[in-house]
């Protein structure tokens, strides 16, 4: 990965997707790890230190808001910055420079420690870590998935006002069932600035959109582990479709979800719908022992339980195997998940004073360099 030590930079020879538009003959200018601007090669200030990109793609870098663990290192069995740098590596190395490491339905005690090994990578200086996903424990048992049954609860606002306070500023992300919890609960979540998202849920439409109009702004990968859409029954799908403002992480891998639904939910939603990698690494300890089976993982007794992405490679599934314009494939992986973070005044895009993270990649859609200065 390339680090920046000189004052001002230029990135030149590429083509610069900023988000917006795809540029030819432009270079992008940094200073002090922001972006500075965007101008034409011919309008670079003279002696300024420039870097050839090769002619291959510059684009913002990825935001996986969903992964396990990678590189051999499962967050959940190895509860320690050593565990999340590993994690960082195998994002970097396909396009991704934020993450969000996840822990599924567990005990308390391995949320705080997690809660612990997070706040410990910050302060010994660890980059690319946005905060902490919980999915679960407050899931519904009929949507648990790879989702140990033991672990999963009903909230209490007690206990939630517990976890809140121990991992204030570590916890972003909390999927939740909706139908779980009571209003006073999602209430709480949402006051304290998680980001609250539906999955592992059982819920009607009503309950579904309910608890969207009540805030909830997302939904986690989605038509896996919730009810789905049925012509009298148009359960959380059906919710998520037809909601004017819920967004919804998919699993592009073509297991998780077929490409002709990825394609189909695409048509509906547009620029509400995003793709997280959903990534494991092989373990055989531990309560969530995950199998490697040449393209997904699984449990030892077949259970889907995550995927063998990166967050390149699902960009190239949806160009190639959806149908998606790849500008659109590239927000999906950046922008709208900087969106639904809310950390898209920094993230998401090349422009001026935003963060200088970017991914460059070939024709074929591999990743050659990520920069994060």
């Amino acid at each position: 990965m390339f680090t920046n030590t000189s004052p001002m930079l230029a990135y030149t020879n590429a083509r610069i997707f900023t988000g917006n538009e795809l540029l030819d003959g432009f270079a992008v200018t940094t200073v002090d790890g922001k972006v500075d601007s965007i101008v034409r090669i011919a309008d670079l200030p003279a002696g300024i230190s420039m870097i050839d990109l090769g002619g291959h793609f510059l684009a913002p870098a990825f935001i996986d808001i969903q992964i396990y663990g990678g590189n051999g290192k499962l967050f959940s069995e190895d509860l320690t910055p050593a565990a999340i740098a590993a994690c960082y590596d195998y994002c970097r190395a396909g396009g991704a420079v934020q993450f969000y490491i996840t822990l599924a339905t567990n005990s308390m005690e391995v949320f705080m420690k997690g809660i612990d090994a997070v706040r410990a990578y910050w302060e010994q200086g660890g980059r690319g870590l946005g905060g902490l996903h919980l999915e679960g424990p407050y899931l519904n048992p009929a949507k648990k998935g790879a989702h140990l049954e033991q672990f999963i609860k009903m909230p209490t606002v007690q206990e939630v006002k517990q976890l809140l306070h121990y991992g204030k500023g570590i916890i972003k992300i909390i999927t939740i069932a909706p139908e779980q919890c009571d209003d006073a609960v999602i209430q709480l979540l949402l006051d304290s600035g998680i980001l609250v998202s539906a999955g592992h849920s059982d819920a009607t439409y009503a309950q579904a959109i309910h608890a969207f109009d009540r805030g909830i702004p997302a939904a986690t990968h989605l038509y896996n582990a919730m009810s789905s859409l049925q012509h009298r029954a148009p359960g959380v799908v059906g919710a998520v479709f037809n909601h004017p403002t819920v967004r919804s992480s998919i699993v592009p891998d073509g297991i998780h979800v077929d490409f002709a639904a990825v394609k189909i939910a695409k048509k509906i939603m547009g620029e509400r719908l995003f793709f997280i990698t959903d990534a494991v690494t092989p373990t055989a300890s531990g309560a969530y022992p995950h199998v490697f089976k040449g393209d997904r993982y699984t449990m030892p007794d077949g259970t889907l339980s995550g995927s063998a992405l990166t967050m390149m490679k699902g960009v190239e599934n949806l160009v190639t195997k959806a149908g998606i314009e790849m500008g659109e494939a590239l927000r999906m992986a950046s922008l709208y998940p900087a969106q639904v973070t809310r950390t898209d005044s920094t993230y998401g895009k090349i422009a001026k004073g935003y963060a200088a993270s970017f991914v460059v990649f070939n024709d074929e859609f591999e990743v050659v360099e990520t920069i994060f200065e």
